[in-house]
């Protein structure tokens, strides 16, 4: 849960050793990420701004921007705009395997959140038609959705789907994964293809994921196939890269 007030544990930093070897802004961000890794500093807690804290350490804004700098690049704190230097909700690591982010998010035990963005039938490209087999400008449901965990935005999800699955309501999206409806359906999900890659946003997703514009995302490109070996979902998405994981098991052969 999010601190409303700025945060800075004073006494993790009264004793910092201003005339030996080690870096002030070392020790500041040493022991910056001991507080938050123990739980000192909780999930969701917003720090004090650097002119703040240089005040109180007696130390100037540089070194103080310079621990924190160091911190944002371990993935435990992040800059948010409007709202400052918080501490992170927690990295979403998944794994590479066929579910959805909706059923990593519950299994991991966090809370999954769904804003509807987009809900319509258009015609298919024919990129989208060939992903799906499909004849180029057949009609095909368009979803796009933003997802958040523990009320922090992580993802935009973009999914086409063949005609046949218009009957699936707005409401039905904003309250569960979209492969629990269409297993719920009775569609039985098999095999995928999927890409994983990187970018730079583009629209309006900065302003979906909550960073700064034009800054790097993690990109899934999947298209995935029932028993029968049919074409039933082609999803293109991209993730917050310090909210967001990808992981896998490599065996030699």
């Amino acid at each position: 849960m999010a601190n409303d007030d700025p945060l800075w544990p004073d006494e993790l930093f009264q004793d910092l050793d201003r005339t030996g070897p080690v870096p002030i802004y070392f020790q500041i961000s040493s022991r910056l990420e001991t507080a938050i890794q123990s739980g000192a500093i909780p999930p969701g807690a917003r720090l004090e701004n650097e002119i703040a804290i240089g005040q109180r350490l007696g130390v100037s804004r540089p070194t103080i921007r310079r621990a924190i700098q160091e911190v944002v690049d371990k993935g435990l704190l992040v800059r948010r705009r409007g709202i400052g230097t918080q501490v992170v909700q927690g990295q979403v690591t998944r794994q590479v395997e066929l579910t959805s982010l909706y059923e990593d998010l519950t299994s991991s035990h966090h809370a999954p959140g769904t804003i509807v963005l987009a809900h319509e039938v258009v015609p298919a490209t024919e990129q989208i038609a060939a992903a799906l087999g499909l004849e180029a400008g057949t009609d095909i449901v368009y979803l796009r959705r933003q997802r958040t965990t523990d009320g922090v935005p992580v993802a935009v999800l973009e999914n086409y789907l063949p005609p046949e699955f218009g009957d699936i309501t707005t409401e039905q999206l904003s309250e569960r994964g979209l492969y629990q409806i269409l297993r719920a359906r009775g569609v039985a999900i098999q095999i995928a293809k999927q890409r994983i890659g990187a970018r730079r946003a583009a629209g309006d997703e900065s302003e979906l994921l909550d960073i700064d514009r034009g800054g790097p995302v993690l990109t899934m490109e999947r298209v995935a196939y029932d028993n029968s070996g049919r074409a039933i979902e082609f999803g293109h998405h991209c993730y917050r890269p310090d909210m967001y994981s990808f992981e896998t098991t490599l065996v030699a052969k």
